[in-house]
Formats: structure tokens, C-alpha cells, sequence
């Protein structure tokens, strides 16, 4: 199965406002195993970039102003990401800002059925937790130690392992394997015509009492007083 993880930086918070896209970074992985291949470019959004949108990602409209617009690489943008299902973190967020990119230079939305959300997995796994990206990675051990300011490209990284995480962990296709092993056995074993081997028993001692013993008990017998059975 391929999925792409992928993640947005933007001008702010809501395209029907006029807010762009200005970065995108995407990572290929097929049965939860990365690639290698990655997509990320940067945009030119026509537009001033608010100052706090540059403090979070430092993107300034001097180092977007030499960029291509979307529209000049979004043939390219598409063939990467293909069919597959794309996965990204409060995932709503990233799909407007591609879609309306996508519109304003005449292609097609993307289904939000190929939409998996991480934090979506995440509330119903950790309820009334923070479920920012970075309190994720610390929950689950993720070094973002690098991770000075958002970046697309770095943060799809990190999603990349919490997607991972999330979803079961390296080690999700090891039980699955060894149940196949095992039913491969058994589907492999022959039936067997031996018969269980007899056991040898001894023949039973014979055993009667000696006439010394029968007098004996009698002597015995005779010796109890008021014997139970003598009133029968």
C-alpha cells in the first residue's frame, strides 16, 4: 500500500481569506516502510507574509520572492503524490490549502477520502492529552531535537514516525507473519497411520489368605464384644 505523508507551511490560517500555501514536503511509503523518494518545493504566494506566520516557520517574502508559483509545479506536485492515501497531522488544515491551490490553477480538488488524519488517530488514543505535534513525538520518544522552526519537509519527517507509532509500531506485521507460518504448518503436515505403541502390562499377582491367616482372623473376630452385626 502507498501512502504519502506530507505537510504544509502557509501564510496563515484560512485560504477563503487569501492565505497561501508557501511550502510543501511530502515522503513516499509503501507498507509502512519509507522509500527514500520525497517531494518538497516552496512557493511564491503573490502575497506579504504576516510576521506571525514567519515566526513560526521563518519564511520571509524575500526568500520566497525568486520561487515558482504553485501553479507552475503542481503537474509535478500531482504525479508524486498519484493515488495513494496521504496522511497529515489535523489533516482538514493541509487539504484546504491544497485544494484551493488547486483550484485557482484549474485542476480538480483531491478526495478527502484519501485523507488519514494523525491527530484524529491520536485523540481517540490518547483522550484529553495534548496532541500537538511535538507533545506527540514526546510521548512516543521521537527526537525533534532539530526542529528549531516548521518546516514541510522536516515536520512529514517526524509525522512519518508518529504515523508509524500511531498505527502499531514497527513490529505490526511480525504477529501476522508468524500466524501465517504457523497455519502454513500445519496446512503442510501429513497424516500419520502408526499406531500408538502398546504398553506391556504384568499380569496380576494371584493373592488368597494362608490357613494361618484365615485362623487368625477368625481368633480375632471372635474376640470383639457386642459386634454390630450380631444384632442383625
Amino acid at each position: 500500500m502507498r501512502e504519502i505523508i506530507f505537510d504544509t507551511e502557509t501564510t496563515g490560517f484560512d485560504p477563503q481569506n487569501g492565505d497561501r500555501m508557501v511550502e510543501i514536503g511530502c515522503i513516499e511509503m509503501i507498507d509502512r516502510i519509507e522509500t527514500g523518494r520525497t517531494f518538497h518545493c516552496y512557493y511564491n504566494p503573490e502575497r506579504a507574509m504576516p510576521k506571525a506566520a514567519e515566526n513560526v516557520h521563518g519564511l520571509s517574502d524575500v526568500f520566497l520572492s525568486d520561487k515558482k508559483l504553485f501553479a507552475d509545479g503542481a503537474e509535478e506536485l500531482l504525479d508524486f503524490l498519484g493515488d495513494a492515501k496521504l496522511v497529515a497531522h489535523n489533516a482538514q488544515f493541509d487539504f484546504n490549502f491544497l485544494n484551493a491551490e488547486l483550484l485557482l490553477c484549474g485542476y480538480k480538488e483531491i478526495s478527502r477520502f484519501r485523507m488519514i488524519d494523525t491527530l484524529a488517530i491520536a485523540k481517540s488514543k490518547h483522550p484529553g492529552a495534548k496532541l500537538s505535534l511535538d507533545a506527540l513525538c514526546s510521548r512516543y520518544g521521537i527526537d525533534r531535537s532539530h526542529r528549531v522552526k516548521h518546516g514541510a519537509l522536516l515536520d512529514a519527517e517526524l509525522l512519518t514516525q508518529l504515523y508509524i507509532e500511531l498505527t502499531g509500531g514497527r513490529q505490526i506485521g511480525l504477529g501476522l507473519a508468524e500466524e501465517s507460518k504457523r497455519q502454513k504448518d500445519l496446512a503442510n503436515m501429513q497424516p500419520t497411520s502408526q499406531r500408538a505403541e502398546r504398553r506391556a502390562f504384568m499380569a496380576p499377582r494371584e493373592h488368597h489368605a494362608t490357613a494361618e491367616e484365615m485362623e487368625r482372623h477368625k481368633i480375632f473376630i471372635e474376640g470383639i464384644k457386642d459386634p454390630l452385626w450380631a444384632e442383625i
